[in-house]
């Protein structure tokens, strides 16, 4: 381990003055707000009569864009009826965000005058001839959520207007646009630099609050280390563009994103059986296995089973297959369900990660027997989502990869997503490495045709490399932070401009708790639920929040009630094995605060607008908890060197923490500090103990 201190760590520390927004990054090309096509006419104001508003609503002639709506309501009479209730039919309520949003209104022709209202302000229509397309840009009085259009009294009688409603897009912001409290930022910038400082891989994130990108950053390298665990120096930096292993995060924007979209459009139900689907070999191909642990129902039960399995089974995880079968690794025992040398793996289906081996990867699927009785329990299992790949790939006759690309990353302008990047235009330094020594494990794990080397811009999981050739609906999808954020914020609205994606129905069934006892559950989405998840999305989320993690190191998190959006992520794996003898799946990178994912959304929510007073004091006391937090692991931890790195990160927490209290006029915060030294021991620590002291 990279031995660094104190004072190097404040000179290649990059958070003095740091910027939210790196310069010269841009947000995908559909970001931009959808624009009148035509040439603009003098504006109308409304309110101008009475004085109440300083800025315009303004009208412009135009040119219906192309594409899809959020809707499309005619009046009068929208609902097609003359409906008892009398006020109903005048009104519409559409999602969008304040500062952003255009109208896109459409009187018959003949029509003469007509009253419009968005949120109660009045537009002028007087200008708004009938047989033309008229924009109205309302980001003056659009607010964040839902929003009123209310069209009424148009005249003359027994004519219509029609508006165009499009979804609200990501436009650039500040964190003060949305009422973000900027010293959180600053907190999460200084943690993550400190633990990069002191040995930790590399990092990405990006905020969207109420429809704006409101921080993007990025620290480390994108290969920190070199295969015998010596730092490597000469690694580019992480840029906001850099992508990343999103490993299992690809579930929700591959899988869970195209049925959803399919559901929406009735082209398959959820209650539609596997079996169905892809045909009677997914029963009738099943084999016998007795699983260690689990009581074997016979052959025929267990075919019995799986003929009923249904797409809302297998996205509740509660489909019965195993959790890791290991179609790739030819000395697999699935009895045991671990690697066996020497034991023949009964479902292998080989690791050459071409086509040939994604379809043996399919009939092994059929193959494998439930361990338990469908919706007994609940077993996180990646074969899930391979199995939904292929139910995919059989309703849209597309490969899942050109099915997400048509439909979502390239109508949305998304440049920085895709599987399999080093075939779709990027390099290998584009990519935030992963594991130093292949899928070994330092040495500790071996199969036929395993990989050794450094992992960039490949699929780290096996599964979806060797087995699926990197296209999988559990893990391949690689993204940089901003274009996820940006495919993430879709869940709020349905849609992105004239793109519809999904129903509000439809966003509502995948996200409500799959039921009352597993509530941290939706259709495949994490939940926060009554505080389920607090790892990931922090105790101030709330109970709607979903989302979901990945093993490589990154998270996802959506809380439609704060209309915020989180994307942080890490490449933590990419770091020696600590002990690969004791545990090979544990990293050093997964020492550092920076691994932990939830503490981002944990210091996030104390800067949101509606907390009493500023977040600073409540920072330092903080801080000051997450140090001595860390210093109690450090001593859990038993006799370990200063070179560990929980200590280094322990060192780069109370580092943090002495930098405030350095500050002019911290005197809380240097009270804080200055007791935390108590937490170093005099001998391991010397070294940090005095640099610490000095500085303080």
């Amino acid at each position: 381990m990279k031995k660094i201190t104190r004072r190097s760590f404040l000179k290649s520390s990059a958070f003095a003055g740091a910027a939210a927004l790196t310069a010269g990054a841009a947000l995908p090309a559909a970001a931009a707000a959808p624009a009148p096509a035509a040439p603009a006419a003098p504006a109308a104001e409304a309110g101008a009569e009475n004085g109440l508003f300083s800025a315009p609503v303004r009208v412009s002639a135009a040119t219906l864009p192309a594409g899809g709506w959020q809707a499309q309501p005619t009046f009068p009479d929208w609902a097609g009826y003359v409906d008892d209730t009398l006020a109903m039919n005048g009104m519409y309520t559409f999602y969008g965000y304040s500062g952003q949003g255009t109208l896109y209104v459409t009187p018959e022709a003949g029509v003469t005058d007509f009253a419009l209202f968005v949120n109660n302000r009045a537009v002028d229509t007087g200008a708004m001839a009938g047989g033309a397309c008229w924009a109205v840009d309302i980001s003056a009085c659009a607010v964040n959520g839902l929003n009123t259009l209310q069209l009424c009294c148009i005249q003359p009688a027994g004519k219509t207007v029609q508006v165009h409603i499009p979804y609200p897009t990501v436009i650039e912001g500040s964190p003060a646009d949305v009422g973000l409290d900027s010293a959180v930022l600053d907190a999460i910038d200084r943690i993550v630099a400190a633990d990069v400082a002191h040995g930790f891989t590399s990092a990405q994130m990006a905020v969207i609050k109420d429809g704006r990108m409101v921080y993007r950053n990025a620290w480390g390298t994108v290969n920190a280390y070199r295969p015998d665990g010596s730092p490597k120096t000469d690694s580019p930096a992480v840029t906001n563009d850099t992508l990343y292993d999103l490993a299992s995060n690809t579930k929700m924007y591959s899988v869970n994103y195209a049925l959803q979209h399919l559901v929406t459009l009735g082209q398959v139900s959820l209650d539609a059986r596997i079996a169905e689907l892809l045909g009677s070999a997914f029963v009738d191909d099943t084999i016998d296995i007795t699983y260690n642990g689990y009581d074997n129902p016979g052959l025929a039960q267990v075919k019995q089973w799986k003929s009923e399995l249904t797409i809302r089974d297998v996205l509740r995880h509660q489909a019965g297959f195993p959790a890791d079968p290991q179609y790739h690794n030819d000395a697999f025992d699935q009895r045991t369900q671990a690697a066996a040398p020497g034991v023949p793996n009964v479902l292998y289906a080989g690791a050459g990660g071409d086509e040939a081996t994604r379809s043996r990867t399919l009939k092994a699927i059929f193959k494998t027997p439930l361990m338990y009785q469908p919706g007994t329990k609940t077993l996180y299992s990646d074969v899930d989502y391979m199995l939904l790949d292929f139910v995919i790939e059989q309703v849209t006759g597309k490969r899942l990869d050109a099915y997400l690309a048509e439909t979502f990353w390239r109508p949305l302008g998304l440049g920085h997503i895709t599987y399999r990047p080093l075939d779709n235009g990027f390099t290998a330094n584009d990519c935030a490495a992963t594991e130093l020594n292949g899928n070994t494990r330092d040495g500790a794990i071996s199969f036929t045709g395993v990989r050794t080397y450094t992992l960039q811009g490949e699929v780290h999981d096996e599964k979806a490399y060797y087995a699926m050739g990197g296209i999988s609906g559990h893990a391949g999808l690689f993204s940089n932070a901003s274009d996820l954020a940006v495919l993430a914020s879709t869940m709020l609205s349905g849609g992105y401009g004239n793109v519809p994606l999904f129903s509000r129905d439809v966003i509502d069934t995948f996200t409500a708790p799959k039921i009352e006892s597993a509530a941290s559950w939706g259709l495949g989405w994490w939940r926060e639920g009554d505080m389920a998840r607090p790892w990931y999305f922090g105790t101030q989320s709330a109970s709607g929040t979903v989302g979901h993690q990945g093993w490589t190191g990154t998270l996802s998190m959506i809380d439609p009630a704060e209309r915020l959006v989180v994307v942080y992520l890490t490449n933590k794996i990419n770091s020696p094995v600590t002990d690969p003898a004791a545990n090979p799946n544990q990293f050093d990178g997964n020492w550092y605060t920076a691994s932990t994912l939830g503490f981002v959304a944990q210091l996030l929510y104390q800067g949101l607008k509606g907390r009493a007073g500023t977040p600073d004091a409540a920072l330092d006391a903080l801080l000051a908890d997450m140090t001595a937090e860390h210093f109690k692991l450090v001593e859990g931890d038993g006799d370990v060197s200063a070179a560990h790195p929980r200590v280094q990160s322990a060192y780069a927490m109370l580092e943090v923490l002495a930098e405030r209290g350095a500050q002019p006029f911290r005197f809380t915060a240097r009270r804080y500090a200055q007791k935390a030294l108590e937490l170093l021991d005099p001998v391991r620590d010397a070294e940090e103990l005095a640099a610490l002291r000095e500085q303080l």
